[in-house]
């Protein structure tokens, strides 16, 4: 931890903690809630915000709306980055949860296709390009301030709240989802219900903006920029920074590559799938969401307590290799119920939440203080979007475009990206307990 509580009282370190984590939990949650419940809902928005004539093609749409928020990414990870390396961490995650509420917001007001014709669906993408550039930056933000504030033996504990916040934000919205679709009829869900999820999302939002104003900065950060020994004109440009560490930059895409896309899709976008392209009723496929994810949310401490013992490689090789062995057994297990879904879901979740768990620590432990965010976020967010954000879109085009075959096609696909994170990692050097004030 930070050299302020080693020299302060028990009570005020607990508090200290307890403020970190609250507060980087919280916005973390939100961030996520507000990006993930857009795939919750796609089926929703699909009738609301463009044309009805072509069901099938207006889903597609709305799944392709949500690979477009990616596109953002990148450009929030490089701006929300260098706010993160030369202004501070604290600074750009107050930032970007601000921004993030203002386009759930945007969404929940967006009105409808029939009011607007098309101009709903133009400004929907506006607000998804917003909700993609808060996003870049937040997560490689969040993961480096907790990483740096974690006490070095216990890092890949402490980075698994990443995705356990996370993941908390993305089961509230799933559940929110199954809440609605059980006290609401179809056509109020159509009609306003929908709108709910991103309204909340907007009041919360503000009140983790409140919460991340009281935290702490990094005191990693801190030294680094208060550091005597190094003059202020003689610290590397960050650009050129970035490029003398452009392997690290390269692992990161790697390691990212296969957890990106077989998350969004078993995470995040399965629900939407199983609801439009199996025929699952929407209320029976959204609990089966909500159960899996509370598997996965009890896994991701699990692995990074694990990863403290045994450190970090091992761990990346089992849930990489375990993901592969059971991507297309629970496949052939998802079929026609809510059940099927549920257990398929925390099949591939378990394995997954290796990944997740410490994908954080792995990531800050990469780089050097004075680059660690932007180093993190620019190729993270470039991996995301190019992957992650067009995963959903692909697992239900393949189908439609192949028929029974895409199941498959998509599937290989998916092996592929995950057999690039394999080598990656085989490559990495083992970082459990490094000393992040290090350059």
């Amino acid at each position: 931890m930070s050299n302020t509580l080693a020299t302060s009282s028990p009570t005020e370190q607990r508090h200290s903690v307890s403020r970190t984590l609250i507060g980087t939990g919280a916005g973390n949650a939100v961030e996520w809630y507000d990006w993930a419940v857009y795939a919750t809902f796609a089926s929703f928005i699909a009738s609301q915000l463009f044309s009805p004539a072509d069901p099938s093609s207006a889903f597609l749409m709305t799944l392709a709306v949500f690979a477009v928020g990616f596109v953002a990414r990148p450009l929030g990870g490089f701006l929300f980055g260098w706010i993160g390396d030369k202004v501070g961490r604290k600074a750009s995650m107050t930032l970007s949860v601000a921004l993030a509420s203002l386009g759930s917001l945007a969404i929940a007001l967006t009105p409808s296709y029939a009011s607007i014709g098309a101009g709903a669906s133009v400004l929907l993408v506006i607000a998804r390009l917003v909700q993609g550039l808060a996003h870049g930056g937040e997560l490689p933000s969040a993961q480096t301030y907790l990483s740096e504030m974690a006490p070095r033996e216990r890092r890949g504990l402490w980075s698994s709240l990443i995705y356990v916040s996370g993941t908390t934000g993305i089961l509230f919205g799933t559940l929110l989802g199954a809440v609605l679709s059980t006290v609401l009829s179809a056509e109020q869900m159509s009609s306003f219900g929908w709108r709910i999820p991103f309204a909340i999302g907007a009041l919360f939002g503000f009140v983790a903006l409140l919460m991340r104003s009281r935290m702490e900065e990094s005191a990693v950060f801190e030294g680094e920029q208060q550091s005597p020994e190094v003059p202020a004109s003689a610290k590397p440009k960050l650009l050129t920074d970035m490029a003398r560490h452009w392997r690290q930059a390269l692992q990161v895409i790697g390691l990212t590559i296969g957890l990106t896309v077989v998350y969004y899709v078993w995470g995040v976008s399965t629900p939407a799938y199983a609801i439009n392209v199996l025929g699952i009723d929407a209320k029976g496929a959204l609990w089966a969401g909500v159960v899996a994810n509370l598997v996965f949310i009890a896994a991701l401490p699990l692995w990074g307590r694990l990863s403290d013992k045994i450190g970090r490689r091992p761990v990346l090789l089992i849930s990489a290799i375990g993901t592969i062995a059971c991507y297309f057994p629970a496949g052939a297990i998802l079929q026609d119920s809510a059940v099927q879904l549920a257990v398929s879901m925390s099949i591939m979740l378990i394995f997954i939440a290796g990944f997740a768990a410490i994908g954080p620590a792995v990531y800050a432990e990469l780089f050097p203080t004075s680059v660690r965010t932007i180093g993190v976020a620019v190729p993270y967010a470039i991996c995301v979007a190019a992957f992650g954000g067009t995963a959903a879109y692909l697992q239900a085009g393949f189908e439609t475009w192949f028929g029974e075959a895409g199941r498959s096609y998509f599937g290989f696909y998916t092996l592929a990206m995950l057999l690039v994170t394999v080598i990656t990692v085989i490559g990495l050097k083992e970082t459990r307990g490094k000393d992040l004030s290090e350059q």
